[in-house]
């Protein structure tokens, strides 16, 4: 299928043909390795250092991020991988021709927070970047150079974009150098300071181990189901199956537990994530610039994908479908111009609490979507349903909505808050051996289940009766 209106496939939601899906596995590799590996993996790791200690923090958040993988791929991927179609769309038979709006509106709030958050991280890194080589005088970060540079970064990504996945893929082939500074960068601390490491412990560990280690996988999962509004993007250019598994788990979910190891261990012995300032003290000023260069890069990749991500999500509206791309790409950026030009440093200060209670509602959703595609339709799909919205359609069910996935959303959102509140991370019940998301994973699936009982009883939704 070909939508008129845009100049290349890879700029619209309709299903890409097998000779338009021609990236490789290593060049889809490559492209996720790079939107993958970010400032936010800092973060992260400092997250984990709260709790664990470098080796426990490194085997937990590895384990929690290659789950939260798991199940994004999932549920994300065989819609996308069968038929060439991003997230969004392969939402339609579980949420109805009109209730995909529900994910669409997590994906654009999601991508947006994401993507405000490393462009301001852009401007501040090439800001102090600038500084340390001495082209710019010291304190010009309060002169209003971060919204500037927020500004000149978006319109460097429009011009990117402008080439669609093209673009994507010919960014990540340059800065995917990146991700092998990361692992020199670790390579530098663990070497320099193995012994401290080793000896260093958690600020914030609770006395129960067990819940350490929960909580260390807890935050591996949530990581990496946060991929969940950029995966389908991606893998709908691959031409099959067998050339996205391998990719997706070790080019997306393997260098996120990796370079989180350079905030783990920077906080817990230099009591910093931030490598631009723990390397000079390890190597000097040069590896000091070296580090700016590469969290200047990194957070550029990742925001080229998600904001990719989002423009083809927004194809999926009926009011944009035939609009052009740069006028999708001006819609998707524009947000996050606004963040970085006005309210900088209001967003930083509110980002952890936006985030934890956007995150919270990935789990649920690749839970309904999990047991509607495998236990339900027996992975067969209607690929022409899910691009007609009229009423009767196969995936139309009340007035467009189909009521169980709303009400399995709600429940599986429910169960993640009572068992761990994402803003203090006081836990309740069971968390501490089950973790949240995945109960709040199963509990949509079952109560999504349950519920789709009656709906197939009613015949809709184009399921197909035993």
């Amino acid at each position: 299928m070909s939508n008129g209106a845009t100049s290349s496939a890879d700029e619209s939601a309709w299903p890409l043909t097998p000779a338009e899906r021609v990236w490789s596995p290593v060049r889809l590799a490559v492209t996720l390795a790079t939107a993958a590996a970010a400032t936010w993996c800092y973060l992260i790791g400092e997250a984990v250092g709260g709790y664990l200690g470098f080796v426990e923090g490194a085997i937990a958040l590895s384990a929690g991020c290659m789950i939260g993988m798991l199940l994004v791929l999932l549920a994300a991927g065989p819609a996308s991988v069968r038929f060439g179609i991003d997230s969004i769309a392969g939402t339609k038979p579980q949420f109805g021709a009109r209730g995909w709006v529900v994910p669409a509106a997590l994906q654009a709030v999601s991508i947006i927070g994401w993507n405000s958050l490393l462009i301001i991280f852009f401007a501040k890194s090439s800001i102090q970047l600038a500084v340390a080589v001495g082209i710019a005088p010291v304190g010009v970060a309060g002169a209003g150079f971060v919204p500037a540079l927020t500004l000149f970064a978006c319109l460097l990504i429009f011009c990117v974009l402008r080439r669609g996945a093209t673009g994507v893929s010919a960014v990540s082939n340059i800065l995917v150098a990146h991700v092998f500074v990361g692992f020199w960068m670790l390579y530098l601390l663990v070497s320099h300071r193995w012994p401290e490491l080793v000896a260093a412990q958690p600020l914030a560990a609770s006395p129960d181990r067990l819940w350490n280690y929960t909580t260390g996988i807890e935050l591996g999962i949530v990581t990496t189901l946060s991929w969940w509004p950029y995966i389908g993007a991606m893998i709908r250019m691959a031409p099959n199956g067998r050339s996205v598994v391998l990719p997706v788990l070790l080019g997306m979910g393997a260098p996120v537990p990796l370079l989180s190891l350079i905030g783990l261990a920077g906080v817990l012995v230099l009591k910093s994530s931030d490598p631009a300032q723990w390397l000079r003290t390890v190597g000097g000023p040069t590896y000091g610039i070296v580090s700016l260069c590469f969290v200047t890069a990194a957070n550029f990749g990742t925001a080229i994908a998600g904001i990719y991500a989002s423009a083809i999500g927004l194809r999926n509206f009926r009011t944009l479908e035939r609009r052009s791309w740069t006028t999708l790409l001006t819609i998707t950026i524009l947000p996050v111009a606004v963040v970085g030009a006005f309210i900088p440093e209001l967003f930083f200060a509110k980002f952890g609490s936006f985030l934890a209670l956007i995150g919270v509602a990935f789990a649920p959703l690749c839970g309904i979507q999990i047991a509607d595609y495998y236990a339900l339709r027996r992975r067969r799909l209607d690929v022409r349903a899910i691009f007609d919205d009229a009423p009767g359609s196969p995936y139309y069910f009340w007035h467009g909505v189909n009521p169980a996935a709303i009400v399995a959303l709600i429940i599986g959102c429910g169960v993640y808050v009572a068992l761990l509140n994402p803003l203090t991370y006081v836990s309740e019940g069971p968390y501490r051996f089950l973790t949240a998301s995945l109960p709040a994973t199963a509990a949509a699936a079952a109560v999504y289940l349950v519920c789709s009982w009656f709906v197939i009883r009613s015949g809709r939704g184009g399921y197909r009766r035993a």
